[in-house]
């Protein structure tokens, strides 16, 4: 089962996420989620237990716990949806027939005229 955790210290570690989840059960994976830029935790997380019934025990058990300083929150996970990562609906829609987003063109019309100063 796959495992959500959020409110997750951003100091704490995966090994120490791991530890805490251990106790309930076998561990397959723990994975805290990172800026990409940064590198820096954002915060939540997640961990893989083989066996349902130890991770249905796991987050009966942690979720509300303090873990490195915060209450952490766990339930499991839910799977991804087809549109989870879109951008908040920026995509072309295409709605008005065109792909063109407007903007800068290199053969405009200002062009011309400044080529043409003198």
């Amino acid at each position: 089962m796959n495992i959500y955790v959020s409110n997750i210290s951003f100091k704490l570690t995966e090994g120490e996420l791991q530890e805490a989840f251990a106790e309930f059960g076998e561990v397959s994976s723990v994975k805290i989620i990172t800026d990409k830029f940064t590198g820096k935790s954002k915060g939540f997380g997640f961990i893989e237990m083989e066996n349902d019934d130890e991770a249905a025990n796991a987050i009966e058990q942690l979720n509300g716990i303090e873990l490195g300083g915060r209450e952490i929150q766990v339930k499991k996970a839910l799977p991804k949806t087809e549109n989870s990562g879109s951008r908040g609906g920026y995509g072309n829609d295409n709605r008005y027939g065109s792909s063109d987003r407007g903007g800068y063109k290199r053969n405009n019309s200002y062009d011309s005229k400044k080529n043409n100063r003198y």
